[in-house]
Parts: C-alpha cells; structure tokens; sequence
C-alpha cells in the first residue's frame, strides 16, 4: 500500500491543503507540491493566514487526487501531517529542487527569499489511500510512529 501511496503523491501536483484557525475553524486552499516519500513541500507566504495557522497549530490535513474518466478508476490520498518550516540548509536546498522538478513553471527561479516566503515540509502522520479500482469505496490507512 505504501507503494500505491507514493504513485498518486508522485503523479500529482496541487493539493488541497487544510489548517487550524486560532478561533478552531479549519480553512482550506490549494498549493503546489512535491514530495520526498511522504515529506510533502511547499512553499507560502510568510503574510498569510495559512503561515500564520501553522504557527499556532502544525495539525493539517492534505488532500491529493483527480477527476477520473470512470469512477472506478478514482484514486486519492489523504493525509494527516504536520507542517513545519524547512529550516536545514540541506533540506530546503533538496526541497527546491524537487519543487523545481514537479513544477516547470518555477525552473528559472531561485530558491524564494526568505523574508518573503516559507518553504514547508507536511510530514505525513495518518494517510489514507483511496483506490476504487479495488471496489468502490476501497480505502486503506497508513499510520507511521509518533503519529
């Protein structure tokens, strides 16, 4: 299942993404993404209320999927992770490169700068895979350590 988890992270390259509000209401927005395994980056601004969620609550939840042709041919990942700045030169450094890599749109550009911008890792808690080809409604959970 692992393996079917990575294939829908790797064929994809939006997600939804859904934080804790200071006042409990979840919010929702779309961002692009790459992953390392089921290290999710992205990059936002240090002026929005997605950054400003993050702070107060690393909790969010990641959904990744597509419209099928068929129903039967859905696949779809959801997770549970927690979200964190990319602080490590290194890290970040292979995070862009991966972001560069998903996203063609951002080849020419350098790293974002950081008095501007947030360059994130979701690491994944609790994942859900959905995959309909297996029946409808078929869904398998992952849950990694600490989580």
């Amino acid at each position: 299942m692992h393996e079917s988890a990575i294939r829908i992270l790797g064929s994809k390259r939006i997600m939804a993404i859904s934080t804790v509000r200071p006042d409990g209401w979840p919010q929702t927005t779309i961002v692009g993404y790459a992953n390392a395994g089921f290290d999710i980056y992205f990059v936002i601004a240090r002026s929005s209320q997605k950054f400003a969620n993050i702070a107060h609550d690393a909790r969010v939840s990641l959904a990744i999927g597509g419209e099928p042709r068929d129903v039967g041919d859905l696949k779809a990942l959801f997770a549970g992770a927690l979200a964190a700045e990319v602080t490590d030169l290194a890290e970040a450094d292979q995070a862009w490169r991966l972001l560069k890599g998903r996203h063609p749109n951002l080849a020419w550009l350098e790293i974002p700068e950081q008095s501007q911008t947030a360059l994130m890792r979701a690491r994944c808690k609790h994942v859900s895979v959905l995959d309909y080809s297996l029946g409808i409604g078929h869904s398998d959970v992952i849950h990694f350590d600490g989580g």
